[in-house]
């Protein structure tokens, strides 16, 4: 019979690549006796004839099958743009990096020495970032960080414009040539050229996290006094119509759009998901809630399609946002055809959600709040040259620090 301390790994296992056999298993009630199903089922399902095989090397082989996965993963993703994303540096403060979405060619292109850089989104064509500049003396926070001062650079992080603090949550317009803002008194549209306001639309509760679809025509938020806690909320965006996206029941927040503008893609939280925030999607009318992906241990947040709806972007983070520095956060990829996916052990949720796949997730290591674009850069991607590097030209190239592994809880 299987080792004790490797019963619960053998019941993912199952699990994952035989769901009908594990909820079968599921039901045995007898220990003794599911111990003992369990390590037939185990030997009949991955022995060779005239082999025995142990719990212990199975699940090496198991592993070693997750790996080739991940490999096929990031080689499928290799030359699909560029990510941009902020984590922190050797000194401590947070800059900017580019990197391609297999994680490789990390490249800073902020390397500021005063400021936080975070929050960065590449323009519709690709060619242009918007970003937050937060005072290093500020702690990065996910609910505030739009409500800093705004800048507008480059791609690769040359020739950044700063616009200054008076464009709360700003996200690109179709084409890139307008802004949606959030600010006192409403939610504005305005010219990315002229700086001049457009329109003007009640913000009916939105309060962060504001993004414009693809199309123009919708914006989304998180919103509050649409239920008992933050809501994904959609508005029509001539009309100001809005209406809910996600279950009020419980907290939800980072939002984002589909590249079709119909669905949209956002974090739900407590009290609904185990203490720990998961990755859903739901069309723009709150019709087919649907898991994406969810972890034991790990909050999921940030995420977002890729250009072509294949893929699926999201951070991870063993403590909650909020502050962003003692958060532990990281980045994943995974395909959009593999949801829901579970990762981790995770027993309980996979009790919840029994039929979700096990698809490859690819880990990109520390990051936060990613971005990508499938559109190839027009200049090599370089470090600003207005920051304090003192490194020669061509060696910009920057490892990321780990953050300060503040034990304290973020909310």
């Amino acid at each position: 019979m299987p080792e004790p301390t490797l019963e619960p790994k053998l019941t993912v296992w199952l699990g994952r690549r035989y769901p009908i056999e594990a909820r079968w298993l599921e039901a045995e009630s007898d220990n003794m006796h599911r111990r003992f199903v369990l390590a037939i089922l185990a030997a009949s399902l991955v022995s060779r004839p005239g082999r025995v095989i142990s719990g212990n090397n199975f699940l090496a082989a198991e592993e070693k099958s997750n790996g080739s996965r991940q490999a096929g993963l990031a080689k499928e993703v290799r030359a699909k743009g560029w990510i941009v994303f902020s984590a922190q540096n050797a000194p401590g403060d947070w800059d900017l990096f580019l990197m391609r979405p297999d994680g490789s060619a990390r490249r800073n292109i902020t390397n500021t020495a005063d400021f936080h850089e975070a929050a960065a989104r590449f323009a519709p064509d690709g060619q242009r970032i918007l970003y937050y500049r937060i005072p290093r003396s500020s702690k990065l926070d996910n609910n505030t960080y739009g409500t800093f001062e705004l800048v507008i650079a480059n791609s690769d992080g040359s020739n950044p414009t700063v616009y200054g603090k008076e464009y709360s949550w700003a996200s690109w317009g179709p084409k890139g040539e307008t802004l949606s803002c959030l600010s006192k008194s409403g939610i504005q549209i305005v010219g990315v050229r002229t700086k001049k306001i457009v329109r003007v639309l009640d913000r009916k509760g939105i309060f962060e996290q504001l993004f414009s679809s693809p199309d123009g025509k919708w914006l989304c938020g998180t919103a509050n006094g649409l239920g008992q806690h933050w809501t994904i909320a959609r508005m029509e965006s001539t009309t100001g119509e809005l209406n809910p996206v996600s279950d009020g029941s419980c907290y939800n927040c980072t939002p984002d759009w589909f590249p079709d503008s119909t669905r949209i893609i956002f974090s739900k939280g407590i009290p609904c998901t185990l203490d720990y925030a998961q990755l859903w999607m739901a069309n723009g009318d709150g019709s087919g809630r649907s898991l994406i992906y969810a972890e034991s241990g790990r909050h999921i947040y940030g995420g977002m399609v890729s250009p072509d709806a294949q893929y699926v972007l999201f951070t991870k983070s063993q403590q909650d946002l909020g502050k962003v520095d003692n958060s532990l956060t990281t980045m994943a990829l995974m395909r959009l055809q593999d949801a829901p996916t579970i990762g981790g052990e995770s027993l309980e949720l996979r009790k919840l959600h029994p039929g979700s796949k096990d698809g490859p997730v690819l880990d990109l290591s520390l990051g936060w709040e990613p971005h990508w674009t499938y559109v190839e850069l027009k200049e090599k991607v370089a470090a600003n040259p207005d920051s304090k590097s003192t490194k020669p030209k061509g060696q910009e190239s920057e490892q990321i620090g780990r953050p300060t592994r503040n034990p304290a809880s973020s909310r």
